[in-house]
């Protein structure tokens, strides 16, 4: 069974920097992606990047340039290093995994089947 725990989540001001880790165990997916989602208060959860098992990747729009998806295979870890935050930047963040190859990795939750239990990202003004 797959699972998936994050953490990095916490209250920054606007500019800062954050690092989100997703731990993953009981992973058996000879391919997969992965992805970073998040869900403000209010709003339907919005993907934010994705990575492949062949490290393809793909960024939201909001994500581009400021965000950067990586994974250390050797530590069974998804990361999202999120630079120049901003408000709107304030979610809850989820990671999230699904057996198989999409190019580029989507960014759709309907996609993926495993999922985390999320952190909180806040960023103040």
């Amino acid at each position: 069974q797959v699972q998936l725990v994050e953490s990095g989540g916490g209250s920054v001001q606007a500019g800062g920097s954050l690092r989100l880790s997703c731990a993953v165990s009981g992973f058996t997916y000879a391919t997969y992606c992965m992805a970073w989602f998040r869900q403000a208060l209010g709003k339907q959860r919005e993907g934010v990047a994705g990575i492949d098992s062949d490290g393809s990747i793909s960024y939201a729009d909001s994500a581009k340039g400021r965000f950067t998806i990586s994974k250390d295979n050797a530590k069974n870890t998804l990361y999202l290093q999120m630079n120049s935050l901003k408000p709107e930047d304030t979610a809850m963040y989820y990671c999230a995994a699904v057996g198989g190859l999409w190019v580029p990795p989507p960014l759709d939750a309907k996609n993926y089947n495993d999922w985390g239990q999320g952190t909180q990202v806040t960023v103040s003004s």
